[in-house]
């Protein structure tokens, strides 16, 4: 019997999804400048609404890294276990620990481009 999984190795292992998982963790590193500009308060009225936009970008994207690295995190890395916990570790601070590790583990895996 084959398992059913409900999330294709492609979407996460893929170059397209290479791609879209490194704009998503640059993406989600801007969330930090924008709330602090729209906290702050001291912008013009008219370029609000467009920070809003970027801010609402900015939480998307961080949710796309998030579940994806954690996704890859648990099935597909390879490293040690010690490593693999203390990435975990890091994946719990969003938004900069999924960010952090889709540049330094997840872009350098061999695991991704290889899928068969």
């Amino acid at each position: 019997m084959q398992p059913y999984e409900y999330i294709n190795k492609d979407w996460i292992v893929s170059q397209s999804a290479r791609r879209v998982y490194r704009a998503s963790a640059a993406m989600s590193l801007a969330l930090y400048p924008l709330v602090i500009a729209l906290a702050v308060g001291e912008i013009p009225r008219m370029v609000v609404p467009a920070l809003r936009l970027l801010l609402f970008a900015s939480v998307i994207g961080t949710g796309i890294t998030m579940v994806g690295m954690e996704f890859f995190l648990f099935r597909f890395d390879d490293s040690h276990a010690l490593k693999q916990i203390f990435w975990f570790v890091v994946l719990l601070f969003p938004p900069l620990g999924p960010a952090m590790y889709c540049f330094v583990i997840y872009s350098r895996s061999k695991a991704v481009g290889n899928v068969g």
